[in-house]
């Protein structure tokens, strides 16, 4: 694949455990991948989930909570844990990150938009991976699920306002099957999607894991908003982060979503 800017979307059931502390040793082979891929002339921007359920980690509570108040607060602990590993992580491959905070406002409104382009643009031609959540500390609409829905809608959105060429979705199975490749041992690996119509929706399902929000289902629905926006999506098992090299070398992997031109 010959893209140059691309959103990588990492998701909660990627970054952590079942206890919701870090798996360092997944954080750490995917942010020396993304440090490679910048290194080789790639412009690379990560959304990144993970807020609450890294605070729920440090805390060392037995359970994501319910309250919006103690969300809000969990996403404060764990946003710091988080950027502080990723700082860390990737300045071991000498790259230099950059966090980015969104909520809806910013992309609705025609002024704070062409800022934060304006940011995205000058990180990327500096050569720092800008890493970007939702503002879950101080926006209840995102912790609620009505803002963006959740970071896959987000990385959809991003990946249209900077003008990316490529979205990948990294989640916890390896792409879209015709079936729940859980609960049906014989369903099929869906490889190409040329169109997302009724019968692809059906296919996806419903939620997610209990340590994030999304499931298949928010995957093709930020599939749509990307390839309708020209942007190519690709659905891969971040399980092995080193799976964006043989995709990006061109290798068959995991779903990929056909732009609209």
């Amino acid at each position: 694949m010959s893209h140059k800017r691309i959103v990588i979307k990492v998701g909660t059931s990627t970054l952590t455990y079942d206890n919701g502390k870090l798996n360092l040793r997944r954080v750490e082979q995917l942010c020396k991948a993304i440090s490679d891929l910048t290194n080789s002339g790639k412009e690379i921007v990560l959304v990144s989930s993970g807020a609450i359920g890294v605070g729920v980690g440090k805390l060392g509570l037995p359970e994501r909570p319910t309250e919006t108040r103690k969300k809000q607060a969990l996403a404060a602990v764990g946003q710091c844990e988080l950027m502080f590993m990723y700082d860390k992580l990737f300045g071991e491959y000498n790259s230099t990150v950059a966090q980015i905070l969104l909520t809806r406002r910013v992309i609705e409104d025609d002024h704070l938009r062409v800022n934060a382009c304006n940011t995205f643009q000058t990180l990327l031609e500096m050569g720092i991976i800008p890493i970007v959540n939702e503002n879950d500390t101080v926006a209840v609409d995102e912790v609620e699920g009505t803002n963006f829905g959740d970071n896959d809608m987000l990385s959809a959105i991003v990946s249209r306002v900077i003008g990316a060429d490529l979205l990948v979705i990294l989640t916890d199975i390896d792409g879209l099957y015709d079936r729940n490749p859980r609960t049906n041992p014989d369903a099929k690996l869906i490889r190409r999607v040329e169109k997302i119509d009724d019968n692809i929706r059906h296919m996806a399902g419903g939620s997610g894991s209990n340590r994030g929000t999304g499931g298949m289902a928010t995957k093709i629905v930020a599939a749509e908003i990307a390839t309708k926006a020209g942007v190519e999506c690709c659905i891969i098992n971040g399980n092995t982060p080193n799976n964006l090299y043989d995709l990006l070398d061109g290798k068959e992997i995991g779903t990929v979503f056909q732009a609209i031109k």
